[in-house]
């Protein structure tokens, strides 16, 4: 636990601790025991109090801090490193809905997180112009009626469970409405990085759709699981939901075979199953973290030698012009 002179966030809502993110690196430094330098990257840094629970004090290589710490690398202009580096803007059929894959189409309901990971693919997405108003909802609910090849919603962001519960409950019944949609897949930083999101109105909300309910958490280090989190998980699951990760490989963070059979171990006990392995999306700003295919693939197979099958995640990469994710 930080040595936090205020721990009042243990007993606030998910709301409080989310509208009291850390932003500044002298606020972190403070908190964390550490003498960082300042990185003007232009992605703001934004850690939740939850979050920093869990980083080490005094530890500049704590795998936690690195995935939110702006550095001066950032700075870098990388070949081939760019600001939409999976194309989105040609997906991009009304605002707020991308259609890039058969069968499913995914909607961008906010731009806010929880977290800032500085290796987001969407770090330079321009929420703005994007992000569906209520009368956009409207487009596209008729969009997706009128579409009857499409059987699963993706609600993305930003993160799609900064939204309230109310807010949620709401969206969700629109798309119950809509005879021929069958899942509901939903990709989420929040249960981990905010436990407290995971509320009874979530639980039921999600349960009790008609809806098959799939969330998708994004998790790269056992050292983000605690209790808190397993305990959010087991609610999930409890209700029905379907519990999936996604990584992103990351140099520094889990790219030795210790580190990924560690995060495997850790989502099962906490009822997640390991999904992909992604490698790191060429997103300008975030080259310093890029970890090469070679030895991504002998990560795996290493990996795949220690653990069962089932929780062996698969090594994949995005690429814009491709039907689906490539194993690699």
């Amino acid at each position: 636990m930080i040595p936090l002179t205020d721990v009042s966030w243990q007993t606030q809502s998910w709301q409080q601790v989310l509208s009291q993110g850390v932003k500044t690196i002298t606020e972190l430094n403070r908190l964390l025991d550490l003498d960082l330098p300042e990185a003007d990257t232009g992605f703001p840094m934004l850690i939740p109090a939850t979050w920093l629970a869990r980083i080490n004090p005094g530890d500049p290589a704590d795998p936690l801090l690195l995935q939110v710490l702006p550095v001066l690398a950032e700075q870098l202009g990388d070949t081939g490193f760019v600001t939409d580096p999976l194309q989105e803007s040609q997906f991009t059929e009304n605002p707020g809905m991308i259609r890039k894959y058969q069968g499913r189409v995914l909607v961008i309901v906010t731009g806010q997180c929880a977290v800032n990971c500085r290796y987001c693919f969407r770090r330079h997405f321009p929420y703005e112009d994007v992000r569906p108003d209520t009368r956009d909802w409207d487009l596209i609910a008729a969009r997706l009626t009128s579409t009857t090849d499409v059987h699963e919603v993706i609600l993305s962001g930003g993160d799609p469970l900064v939204l309230n519960d109310r807010h949620l409950a709401g969206l969700i019944s629109r798309l119950e409405a809509i005879p021929h949609l069958r899942t509901l897949r939903i990709h989420s930083r929040l249960p981990v990085a905010i436990p407290q999101r995971v509320t009874p109105a979530l639980v039921r909300t999600l349960g009790e759709t008609r809806l098959k309910t799939v969330l998708v958490n994004h998790i790269n280090h056992a050292n983000e699981i605690d209790q808190t989190v397993i305990n959010g998980m087991q609610a999930l699951r409890l209700a029905g939901v379907q519990l999936l990760n996604q990584s992103v490989l990351l140099r520094g963070v889990n790219d030795s075979v210790q580190a990924l059979t560690n995060l495997s171990h850790q989502l099962w006990e906490a009822g997640v199953l390991p999904y992909y392995l992604h490698q790191l999306d060429p997103v300008e700003g975030a080259a310093h973290f890029d970890v090469p295919d070679p030895q991504a693939r002998q990560l795996i197979a290493d990996v795949r030698a220690k653990l069962p099958g089932y929780l062996v995640p698969r090594l994949v990469r995005e690429i814009p012009d491709r039907p689906s994710k490539t194993p690699l």
